[in-house]
């Protein structure tokens, strides 16, 4: 008889990442297994870049809440040309640095070890050199920030969406807990009208939205 696997043995026997398409498609990505970092299921991550497709390619990739830098190494994969990963915990910011290095791809990365409430504030509006391409953000904070901290979270992507330049597309990860109506814009009435594009993956709820 097996032995029973213990709370550490399931973590990280069920945690395994690789990027899905692209150039770098099947490359493993390296996730320690810290229950500080949630990574996007696998299955929203394709749904999500499906929606965007061939979109992707020319972008500056902005992974506000990068935890493993899954979302911005599948950008770069797929044809973003640079990438900006922010990531506060220390010890997962050194994940998406082993991550970067294992696809080669240091010269078109920055990894920025702080908050993305802090950078938001301070560092955004004097970026000067992310105006030169449009971006393709990602915002998959803990589910949790949409209500402990929902004021930072609005007021967060409300300044990236006023500095955000011409054709970018912002990718919103929350839980059913959160309003995408609160967001500039709102959400979309119509098909084809204008606001979030907001799609259902449970327990994911995804906004979609395109300047």
């Amino acid at each position: 008889m097996s032995k029973r696997k213990n709370k550490s043995e399931l973590l990280h026997g069920s945690t395994e990442l690789r990027i899905i398409g692209g150039h770098f498609r099947g490359s493993k990505l390296r996730y320690h297994g810290d229950i500080v970092t949630r990574p996007m299921k696998e299955r929203v991550r394709e749904a999500i870049f499906n929606l965007v497709s061939v979109e992707t390619k020319g972008k500056h990739a902005i992974d506000l809440f990068a935890g493993t830098g899954a979302l911005g190494l599948e950008a770069l994969s797929r044809g973003a040309v640079s990438a900006t990963f922010i990531e506060k915990h220390i010890p997962t910011a050194r994940v998406v640095e082993e991550n970067i290095a294992a696809l080669g791809v240091e010269d078109r990365t920055e990894l920025l070890m702080t908050s993305a409430f802090l950078w938001g504030k301070r560092d955004l509006p004097n970026a000067e050199s992310l105006a030169e391409k449009p971006w393709l953000v990602f915002c998959s904070p803990p589910y949790s920030f949409f209500v402990d901290r929902q004021d930072d979270m609005l007021s967060l992507i409300t300044d990236m969406l006023k500095h955000a330049p011409s054709g970018s597309i912002f990718l919103v990860e929350a839980d059913e807990r959160f309003d995408f109506d609160l967001l500039p814009g709102g959400v979309r009435k119509e098909k084809r009208g204008e606001g979030w594009d907001v799609r259902t993956y449970y327990p994911a709820v995804v906004g979609v939205w395109r300047t």
